[in-house]
């Protein structure tokens, strides 16, 4: 056995077809068509096979994202195509490839690695546990939301840039360049629903699909609340059938507004997360916290565990995992009845983290 190791460019069209084969054995098109920024060959450093002697024998690949909010600024490691060939798995293949792909984001200054999987059980064993915060809504075809005139397409012919000028609005968010936007738009199976101010603005828009995945979810959206609203509308009416809209949990303005019109959420997970930097992310959540003039939050490693909290109330947790949770969330601070209010009104400033992947950027 040959790996983890990166492909070399002779090996490509070999790599191309074994996850074709894996993972998009009844797509009309390649695999790499539906993740054209991190599978591609300017990406093939951060990508990882074990080769056997007849061929591929497993493969994931990391895509590190900037992602900015109002107070710190992460590195986060994607993780996505884990396949292992079938005639090989139960030998640990895929959970090698995976530590190297971790040791990779830890190498490139990563704060964390994530990935999107329903094995939890299995990715627990290698410290990712489920944490951050995602709020999904189905919006039926009898949603009727109506707000100032505003004109409404459904195809691509919209320009990058405008998309990337309302995606930038959001507080939390990817850094994206208009040439990512531009192949993001070519994505298979997607769809951009727009809406449009009478002067031939972009208001909002809406992603719907990605290849295989995200089908009848909008995973990608932006513009105030009520163009997104009124576009929701439009695309489960056009549509004739319901639709899931994925919304931060952050997002609080929208979220109301959807359960004041009767929509009901179901609150779920970012993703499975591993802290793969500690210290650094502990000193970014530091210094957001003296921004904020408050230079007395505690948060470090010792030999008793991991330290949370204020110098009159501090918190030993033993695992990652633990503290995880509480900077990412989802936990509600004040259900947990161990801090002061003082603490808490402290705390609630910039804890949980906001942190979002948009449906662009999951791999």
């Amino acid at each position: 056995m040959e790996g983890p190791r990166a492909p070399v460019d002779g090996e490509w069209s070999d790599l191309i077809t074994f996850l074709n084969k894996s993972l998009r054995s009844e797509s009309a098109w390649n695999i790499d068509e539906e993740y054209p920024t991190a599978l591609v060959q300017s990406n093939k450093h951060n990508i990882r096979i074990i080769k056997g002697p007849g061929g591929i024998i497993s493969h994931a690949v990391l895509k590190p994202l900037i992602v900015k909010s109002p107070h710190v600024i992460y590195k986060v490691g994607a993780i996505g195509s884990v396949v292992t060939d079938e005639k090989h798995r139960g030998q640990g293949h895929s959970g090698l490839i995976l530590k190297n792909c971790v040791e990779l984001a830890q190498e490139q200054q990563c704060d964390v690695a994530i990935l999107w999987t329903n094995l939890y059980d299995h990715y627990r064993k290698f410290g990712f546990e489920l944490a951050g915060s995602e709020v999904s809504f189905v919006v039926p075809p009898t949603y009727e939301k109506t707000g100032r005139p505003l004109q409404f397409t459904s195809n691509r012919a919209v320009a990058p840039d405008a998309i990337l000028r309302v995606f930038n609005k959001h507080s939390v968010a990817s850094v994206r360049t208009i040439d990512e936007v531009k192949k993001y738009l070519q994505i298979p199976q997607t769809k951009v629903y727009a809406a449009w101010e009478l002067d031939g603005r972009l208001a909002a828009y809406a992603i719907m699909g990605k290849g295989v995945d995200l089908t009848g979810y909008a995973h990608e959206w932006g513009g105030d609340v009520e163009a997104l609203l009124s576009l929701f509308s439009h695309i489960v009416r056009e549509k004739n059938e319901s639709c899931v809209v994925i919304i931060p949990g952050h997002s609080a303005n929208l979220i109301r507004q959807m359960q004041n019109d009767g929509l009901l959420p179901h609150n779920g997970y970012l993703g499975m997360m591993k802290i793969v930097n500690f210290d650094q992310l502990a000193a970014k959540i530091k210094r957001g916290f003296r921004q904020l003039g408050i230079a007395d939050f505690v948060l470090e490693k010792n030999a008793a565990g991991y330290v949370f909290g204020f110098p009159r109330e501090i918190f030993t947790l033993q695992t990652l995992p633990d503290i995880q949770t509480l900077l990412f969330g989802p936990v509600n601070y004040r259900e947990l009845g161990i801090f002061s209010e003082d603490s808490l009104s402290k705390l609630e400033l910039l804890l949980p983290l906001p942190l979002w992947l948009w449906g662009w950027d999951s791999i």
